[in-house]
Formats: structure tokens, C-alpha cells, sequence
């Protein structure tokens, strides 16, 4: 049986948790059908004060989950084509989240969650899971531990597309991915 992490784990702010993510298992009930990946890869997004962050604007009706408790699934709509899948982190009301970028295929997956398009739609992600709690073992999405012995070779970048935020946050090192997996996005760590 696959338990999802504590809330406790997402109650801290996103540049703690996302790179502790990196490892953990997405899981989507999909009917009789349990989805599983292993998160590759996920970028932080640390508050009001960050450029690149929807916070940035405040509270409003898009970015309410985010505001919310952590441990809760923040879902929303880009470019009019893709849903995306953050996790939203804390401490408390304090308005944080990591994205969720890669996932590579562990269980009933039909295809790489390669990008956070490509992750929604391989986990059949709507957005009806926005608000979902992330930290219910009955939901219908969760994030559970990392399997035991697993311990990713960290890499840490640039968060991609945030040119918009200005030279300080496009640079900003919130990305963070599983140098080793063949599933991370573009642009990723040199290979050896």
C-alpha cells in the first residue's frame, strides 16, 4: 500500500521542499487503475516577493490554493492547452508551490511525464484536482515517499520560461532534477 507523504513535509517554503521531492512518487487513482511516476524534476516558486511566482499579484481567485493549506494540489490552465500540477508548500497561509515537471513512468503510465504539460496529461491531471489534497491516502492524486534506498543525484538550475521575472529571479536556482534520469525537460544538466 502507497502512503502519501505528511502534510508536515509541505509545510515549509518551496525551496525546501522541492528538492526533497525530487524521487517521491506521484500517484493518480484513475477507477481501478493506480498511475504511478517517480518525480525527476520540480521547480520552486517562493512567494509574493518572487517574480516568476502567480503570487506575485496577490490573492486572487486563480491563485486562492495557494494561499490555502499546505499539502494541497494547486492546478491551473496555460496557453489555453495544458494544465499543470504544483504542490502547494508553506509555512502556513504564506503562498508557495512546486511545479511539477518530469516524472518518469513507474505503473500504468502510457507515456513519459516529460515537462509539466506532459506530466498532467500522463496522469490524466484536470482541473477538477485543483484543491486536491496531495496528503489524503483517499484521494484521488497524492505525493508518497521516495521507495527506500532511492537517493537522487541532485542538479540545481535556472527555472525554465521565466525570462518575464527580470534578470534576478530568471536566474534564481529553483530548479532542481534528478541528474541521472533520461526523462528531465529542456534545457537539463550536461551529460558525462
Amino acid at each position: 500500500m502507497i502512503e502519501p507523504l505528511p502534510r508536515a513535509f509541505f509545510d515549509r517554503n518551496a525551496a525546501e521542499v522541492a528538492p526533497e521531492v525530487i524521487g517521491c512518487l506521484l500517484v493518480r487513482r484513475d477507477g481501478d487503475t493506480l498511475r504511478v511516476g517517480r518525480i525527476v524534476e520540480a521547480e520552486a516558486y517562493v512567494g509574493e516577493h518572487d517574480r516568476a511566482c502567480h503570487a506575485r499579484a496577490g490573492r486572487t481567485a486563480r491563485t486562492a490554493p495557494m494561499y490555502e493549506r499546505p499539502g494541497h494540489a494547486y492546478v491551473y490552465f496555460i496557453y489555453g492547452v495544458h494544465e499543470m500540477l504544483n504542490a502547494v508548500c508553506g509555512p502556513g497561509g504564506h503562498p508557495s508551490a512546486v511545479l511539477i515537471r518530469a516524472a518518469e513512468p513507474i505503473a500504468n503510465l502510457a507515456h513519459s511525464g516529460t515537462g509539466p504539460g506532459n506530466v498532467t496529461k500522463a496522469f490524466r491531471i484536470e482541473m477538477r484536482h485543483n484543491r486536491s489534497d496531495l496528503c489524503d491516502p483517499r484521494s484521488e492524486l497524492f505525493i508518497a515517499p521516495r521507495r527506500p534506498g532511492d537517493q537522487p543525484r541532485l542538479w540545481q538550475g535556472p527555472r525554465v520560461g521565466v525570462q518575464y521575472s527580470g534578470p534576478r529571479w530568471m536566474k534564481a536556482r529553483l530548479r532542481f532534477c534528478d541528474r541521472d534520469s533520461p526523462h528531465l525537460s529542456r534545457p537539463g544538466p550536461a551529460r558525462r
